[in-house]
Order: C-alpha cells, then structure tokens, then sequence
C-alpha cells in the first residue's frame, strides 16, 4: 500500500476525533475523541517510520501511548470525582471547580 493511503486513512480518522470534541459535550466521548486523534497520529508516525526505515516513529508512538495512557488515568479520576459529587456532568457547567 502506498504511503498516501495510510496518511488519508489517518488524516480522517484525525477529523473524526476533532469534530467529536468540539461537538459533543459528554466527557468520556470527548476522552474517546481525543484517543482517536491520537491514534490517528500513531498511525501517521508508524507509516513515515515504515517507509524512511526509521526507528524514530517507533520511538513517537511509545511516547504518545505513554501520554495517551496517563491521559486516560487522570481524566477518568476527575471526572469520576465530580459524577460522584454532582451526579450529572456536563462540560458547559464545569467552571464550578473553584474550591
């Protein structure tokens, strides 16, 4: 497959992340929208990493799973914190954080 597939196929699934986060308001679909961005951008460094025989993109996609991983880990901690505080969550009404 040519390296133009793999940049089509990663540049969409990019879109799909973006347009989840600016129009959903759920928190978890905009964590979920945020992981499909950055796989998009696994899939990219995987492709250029193939095709320039390049251990750099390996290297860049271990980084951006460890930055995925502790992404997921404190966004779900907070918001379990405030589903268990508030009982509804709702993304517009979060500047009540103040303490």
């Amino acid at each position: 497959m040519p390296l133009n597939a793999y940049l089509i196929v990663g540049a969409l699934l990019f879109t799909i992340g973006a347009a989840g986060v600016l129009v959903r308001r759920n928190p978890l679909v905009m964590f979920m929208s945020i992981e499909l961005m950055l796989n998009a951008v696994n899939l990219s460094f995987m492709a250029f990493a193939h095709f320039l025989d390049s251990v750099d993109g390996w290297m860049f996609v271990f980084l951006v799973l460890t930055v995925a991983a502790a992404e997921v880990v404190v966004g779900l901690a907070i918001i379990v914190a405030i589903f268990r505080t508030r009982r509804e969550i709702d993304v517009d009404e979060l500047n009540t954080l103040k303490g």
